[in-house]
């Protein structure tokens, strides 16, 4: 074995893990806000890890292009999807308070529900 081959095992596998450990979460956790982190952060950076370690494994091949745009494309969307599902999740009172340290979207909500509008007109 190369010392590619073992770089790219080491990174496919801590990628996995941490796939592996998101999906458990989305599983374990009790409400969406944590099932949301669970699904985003771990989740994405294992991603980038298998496609790193591809990366490496397949070093000098067109196809390290493609993983390239993959994991851009993945960082790009990843945090929009899980904002949204926040906001909607918070919307819809799916959550639990006595998770929160800090409730940042109770005042903006407060401010909607009132037809005060932010400087932008909404």
């Amino acid at each position: 074995m190369s010392v590619s081959d073992i770089v790219a095992s080491v990174l496919i596998l801590a990628g996995s893990a941490l796939a592996l450990t998101a999906a458990i979460g989305v599983i374990r956790f009790p409400d969406t806000l944590s099932r949301m982190h669970a699904a985003t952060k771990p989740q994405v950076l294992g991603l980038l890890l298998v496609l790193a370690g591809a990366a490496v494994r397949l070093s000098g091949h067109v196809d390290v292009g493609m993983l390239i745009l993959t994991g851009l494309f993945t960082m790009i969307t990843a945090p929009v999807i899980a904002n949204r599902v926040g906001q909607l999740a918070y919307r819809e009172q799916n959550i639990r308070d006595d998770l929160l340290t800090r409730d940042e979207m109770h005042e903006f909500a407060a401010e909607r529900e009132h037809g005060d509008h932010d400087s932008r007109g909404r």
